[in-house]
């Protein structure tokens, strides 16, 4: 009796929860369904460029400290081999590097910097659209506020005295529902495009650090 009660209040709870998302995207007009859209690309473009910087990010410390030991044990191709088995950028800048020891350092940075040109890009793709598309919700959720105190003030200065508040109230509502779910969406992601950035920017970070110390490191092998 007592699961019954607490099912059938838990059902009652997310109909009611429904209901309000329902009523407050209908009250908030045209601009609610654009704003959401233009959020929906954020949040799948978030998406995909997370799926992609994961694969191609590496702890770099300890894969360099695998490349070194190779290197050290005259095992250049061992450390080829470990830079073929990653998909991350690092490996492939590095690979590109190791590949050309054995010609003058000239060559080798040029091998290492022409690589570092091709990945670079893919590490910061479609993350600048991020920010442009919040700008748009926010600029959106101000057209719907726009829109919604044209209402109100249409309401006040020409509608019947039984339709005033209800205009004014509709107007108020639009104003509001715009600007919240416009804000939201904004703040949603600019937080995310911020983590994503710096994320990007640690892996490009990692690309520069690691290829001088592949480049001393194997400067300092061919002395000896």
């Amino acid at each position: 009796m007592n699961e019954t009660v607490v099912s059938t209040a838990a059902n009652v709870t997310n109909v009611n929860f429904l209901n309000t998302i329902i009523d407050f995207f209908e009250k908030g007009g045209v601009f609610m369904g654009i704003i959401l859209l233009v959020w929906g690309i954020g949040i799948a473009i978030c998406l995909e460029r997370y799926s992609k910087l994961k694969k191609m990010d590496i702890n770099g410390a300890g894969f360099m400290n695998e490349i070194q030991r190779h290197i050290l044990s005259n095992d250049l191709q061992g450390a080829i081999r470990i830079c073929s088995g990653s998909q991350a950028v690092l490996p492939r800048v590095l690979k590109s590097g190791l590949k050309r020891s054995n010609s003058s350092s000239e060559q080798m940075q040029n091998a290492i910097d022409a690589t570092s040109l091709e990945v670079i890009p893919k590490v910061e793709a479609r993350l600048n659209y991020l920010s442009l598309i919040a700008n748009v919700s926010t600029l959106f959720g101000l057209l719907g506020t726009i829109q919604g105190l044209i209402t109100s003030f249409a309401a006040v200065a020409a509608a019947d005295p039984s339709q005033k508040a209800e205009m004014l109230a509709s107007g108020i509502a639009k104003a509001m529902n715009t600007t919240f779910l416009g804000l939201l969406s904004a703040i949603t992601i600019m937080i995310l495009h911020s983590f994503l950035v710096s994320k990007a920017e640690s892996i490009i970070n990692g690309i520069d650090e690691y290829s001088v110390k592949l480049m001393d490191l194997l400067g300092t092998k061919s002395s000896k």
